[in-house]
């Protein structure tokens, strides 16, 4: 399903014409070279591409973690609305699940009512027990919370289902497609999962092998809820005829 009906005017657009990493005494490596693109709402765009590829780095420049490239993220990241979830949860061990949700919110915001968001998420019963109590499916649940109470224009995602086995990892597909159906909410996605993120994405950008360059935008304009096992699978053999390099047969 591609984004009809979404504001065409971009929630972010990023180009990266150079990102150069120099350390001393050695030699200068390019991690990304011409790679641009833009993020629309209620989209699910998935980024692809080999490991090493710098998919790593052009997230931390679009979150504004480094500035030192050559380029343009538009808005500046701090004003974007973007909130993070990353593979390792980084939940505190010594608070609650609800107390992990609420510190991740700016002070003013820390007393709101989250009864919807943890109903959604599955996590109401879970409100008071530590993280330790919960499986790391449940944990990324909790991190896919803490993200979503920042009510964020552009939800990013690294690897977030990694590790995880097929129930868990379908859950929380299902969690993020309902997060942009329900909210609008733009979301980014890295995964080297091709068939998950034909499963959900609205949008996939293949990139080549460092220095990370855009190969592909790939739009999937079938609706979700009709991307059956063999449609999924007859469009990654697509694919991987026509991109071999990234996307494997």
């Amino acid at each position: 399903m591609s984004a009809a009906g979404a504001d065409p005017a971009p929630l972010l657009t990023l180009r990266v014409d150079r990102k150069v990493y120099r350390k001393a005494r050695t030699e200068a490596v390019e991690a990304v070279r011409g790679l641009a693109f833009s993020l629309h709402a209620g989209e699910i765009t998935c980024l692809i591409g080999p490991s090493g590829a710098g998919k790593t780095t052009t997230l931390r420049i679009l979150l504004g973690l480094d500035r030192d490239f050559e380029g343009a993220v538009t808005p500046a990241p701090e004003r974007a609305g973007i909130a993070m979830v990353f593979q390792d949860p980084r939940l505190l061990p010594w608070r609650t699940i609800e107390q992990n949700v609420r510190l991740g919110l700016p002070r003013e915001r820390r007393g709101r009512d989250l009864d919807g968001l943890f109903a959604s998420l599955g996590l109401g019963p879970w409100r008071g027990h530590f993280p330790g109590a919960l499986s790391l499916g449940m944990q990324r649940r909790v991190a896919l919370a803490r993200a979503l109470a920042l009510e964020p224009r552009i939800l990013v995602l690294d690897e977030p289902f990694v590790s995880l086995d097929d129930a868990a990892a379908a859950g929380l597909r299902g969690l993020v497609v309902d997060a942009v159906n329900r909210s609008g909410t733009c979301v980014l996605m890295v995964t080297h999962n091709v068939a998950e993120a034909i499963e959900i994405a609205d949008r996939l950008l293949l990139v080549t092998p460092r220095p990370a360059r855009l190969l592909a935008s790939e739009p999937l304009d079938r609706r979700r809820s009709e991307r059956d096992r063999a449609w999924i699978d007859a469009t990654r053999r697509i694919l991987a005829t026509r991109y071999p390099d990234i996307v494997a047969p």
